[in-house]
């Protein structure tokens, strides 16, 4: 049976996308994002599921960064989830929000819930987490009054209550996950897809002027539309960029290598990281 691997422990984001995109095939999670990539890389196990992008927060810089520098996989499928972040608290707490010392959570949780800790818990401390799952399961484990920043699935996973319900800022709130294997007949999504997307990345020979604007133009001129575009550092020295841009549309053999060849003949270097579907969930 396909063995999936997610970031956990249960109770996360990525596992509510893992559970409803792939349902009971076997799960394994990891403390961190590099662990579930070099599982995948190893063997260990058949198919990671990594955040990759936010709609508040943006880019999961951990995950482009170990996917460009450390362990290149290809992107076989995309999971788009709404994000509901609730307060959670253990349920023999009867308290006021003022009793509530700690916040506990994920970095990119405590930010999307930003204004509701501002104004309503500007006494408590906030604690960051490797994910919201792990913050509900120090909750469970204390009896101060503290409270964990996560989903209804970690609520239930490790018996605590929702104190506070939809305490996020935007409720425009999404993420996207990325599915990554290298063998692409193991990925059995049981639902309709929203739209075919490429990924690639694109490397300058070096900072000249106007650069941008001549990688740009090589998709512009073709009708090709870009729902992404990023500059993340090369790691090689100050000033030094790569590009990552999505374009919504699958692979062909016409198109892509002709914006290929042409930003080759400018000295760029362009690889494709991924042609994918993308799948929008209801959870």
């Amino acid at each position: 049976m396909t063995e999936i691997g997610y970031l956990g422990p249960k109770g996360t984001f990525t596992k509510l996308a893992v559970d409803t995109a792939f349902g009971d095939e076997v799960k394994q999670s990891f403390q961190t994002i590099p662990e579930c990539i070099d599982a995948v890389d190893n063997g260990a196990i058949d198919i990671g599921v990594v955040p990759l992008e936010n709609a508040i927060e943006g880019t999961v810089q951990i995950t482009v960064d170990y996917l460009i520098h450390q362990v290149r996989l290809p992107v076989v499928a995309e999971i788009v989830v709404p994000i509901q972040q609730h307060l959670l608290v253990r349920k023999d707490f009867n308290g006021k929000l003022s009793d509530i010392q700690e916040v506990h959570s994920h970095s990119h949780a405590i930010a999307q819930c930003h204004q509701f800790l501002h104004q309503n818990l500007p006494h408590a401390s906030t604690v960051f987490s490797t994910s919201t799952g792990k913050a509900a399961e120090i909750v469970s484990e204390q009896n101060e009054p503290i409270a964990a920043i996560g989903n209804k699935l970690a609520a239930s996973e490790y018996g605590l209550q929702i104190y506070k319900a939809n305490i996020h800022d935007y409720p425009n709130n999404h993420t996207r996950f990325l599915v990554l294997t290298k063998d692409r007949d193991l990925v059995q999504i049981k639902h309709e897809a929203h739209l075919e997307r490429t990924s690639l990345l694109i490397g300058l020979p070096s900072d000249k002027p106007g650069a941008l604007h001549q990688i740009l133009s090589a998709f512009s001129w073709r009708k090709m539309n870009l729902s992404k575009i990023e500059s993340r550092p090369t790691k090689t020295g100050l000033g030094n960029y790569f590009f990552i841009i999505d374009v919504d549309q699958p692979y062909d053999n016409v198109l892509f290598p002709g914006v290929k060849a042409e930003l080759e003949a400018l000295g760029c270097e362009v690889t494709i990281l991924g042609t994918y579907p993308v799948y929008h969930m209801n959870i």
